[in-house]
């Protein structure tokens, strides 16, 4: 692959850790390391960190599929056209779906020399998001006609951009660097205890609630082992009422809120974890934190039973629950604590099974996309 300049673009702000950022950032810094100069054309972001960033506008922030999430208002046509003329990009890579206000004035004033790639993401958690998504391909049908190849994160991703956008992709299933998470180091105080670990935003969707219920139910029963911690690690809309269920209900010995974790941090604490438990329950296009975990934990990554999350670890539905079942989560959970073997059989899967997802690989596919995409363009 010859060297080439690439603009990432994102409606959505690069201040936040969530999946999408993680899958530009991880990629953009992959190509960076083979010589390629990239660019992250993004709505309104603080970060300063990252070379090459561009903050085109303001963000208004929103609630869309359960999560919560910032879109740009209008961005200025000349200040996105100066800025194409001055850098030239041989690839612009866009996430979708897309807003029209920023990603898609982006589109409409590449260069006719420019390969535009889009990545398909969401899955959805609701009729509304269903709806909303129909409106918005008809919002942006001439963008998205612009688009020289168009990949998708997952069979759930791909499925859910046919019947909105009618538009057919191949899957290039997420990546992410996982080094960081092979080579980590559980903190001391969670070596010699049995640890169960949920990392993640502490909003309806990611499930914590279900994790407390199927908890409680544990701890009455005298199920748990003596050793047992819980680990809460994020920050969410829900903190306080969580950490309100669990004293109501005599768990605050067992329960530790750990607060917002730092990327540095959170390899460390998924290296502390016999069980990492991930109970969302919808709205999940992959899955990198289940990667995340396979890469880190001692034990086993047990997930909630939804489309995006059963694409990633389908092979072995043992590790898949239903988060609402508070019977079925809890049997789930003793299992796996009172099994060293099935944790053991589990984990010598997921770790032998998370190194395809890992970033060279991956990465390697997206540049055959992206080489047929310029082919396309400039022949």
């Amino acid at each position: 692959m010859d060297r080439y300049k690439i603009a990432f673009v994102l409606d959505d702000s690069l201040d936040t850790p969530d999946g999408v950022q993680q899958y530009m950032l991880t990629v953009g810094q992959w190509f960076v390391k083979q010589g390629h100069e990239v660019h992250y054309l993004v709505g309104e972001t603080l970060r300063t960190d990252v070379p090459n960033i561009h903050s085109l506008g303001r963000n208004v922030k929103v609630r869309f599929n359960h999560n919560r999430m910032s879109i740009p208002l209008p961005v200025s046509r000349r200040r996105i056209k100066r800025l194409l003329t001055e850098q030239e990009f041989d690839i612009i890579h866009v996430q979708m779906p897309f807003s029209p206000m920023l990603a898609g004035r982006i589109i409409k004033a590449a260069s006719p020399q420019t390969a535009v790639v889009g990545t398909f993401h969401i899955a959805p958690h609701s009729r509304v998001v269903y709806w909303g998504t129909l409106i918005l391909r008809q919002i942006t049908r001439g963008a998205v006609m612009r688009l020289d190849e168009i990949i998708s994160v997952s069979k759930v991703a791909q499925d859910f951009a046919w019947k909105t956008y009618a538009i057919e992709t191949s899957i290039v299933p997420n990546t992410l660097d996982l080094h960081a998470f092979y080579n980590a180091k559980p903190f001391n105080e969670y070596r010699q205890t049995k640890n169960i670990v949920f990392l993640g935003r502490l909003v309806e969707r990611k499930g914590c609630g279900y994790l407390l219920r199927a908890i409680k139910r544990l701890h009455d029963a005298r199920a748990l082992p003596d050793d047992c911690r819980v680990i809460i690690c994020g920050g969410g809309p829900l903190e306080a009422e969580l950490k309100a269920y669990a004293a109501q209900h005599g768990l605050n010995k067992l329960v530790r809120f750990v607060g917002f974790v730092s990327e540095a941090d959170k390899p460390r604490y998924l290296a502390c974890a016999d069980l990492a438990v991930y109970p969302s329950t919808g709205g999940e296009s992959f899955g990198i934190v289940l990667l995340e975990g396979m890469a880190a934990s001692r034990g086993v990554v047990l997930a909630g039973n939804n489309p995006g999350y059963a694409s990633v670890i389908g092979e072995r539905p043992v590790a898949l629950f239903d988060p609402t079942d508070e019977e079925q989560f809890a049997g789930k959970l003793q299992h796996f604590l009172e099994d060293p073997a099935a944790r053991q059989k589990a984990l010598l899967w997921q770790q032998q099974f998370v190194r395809s997802f890992d970033v060279p690989s991956v990465a390697d596919e997206i540049s055959v996309v992206y080489e047929q995409a310029l082919h396309k363009r400039r022949t």
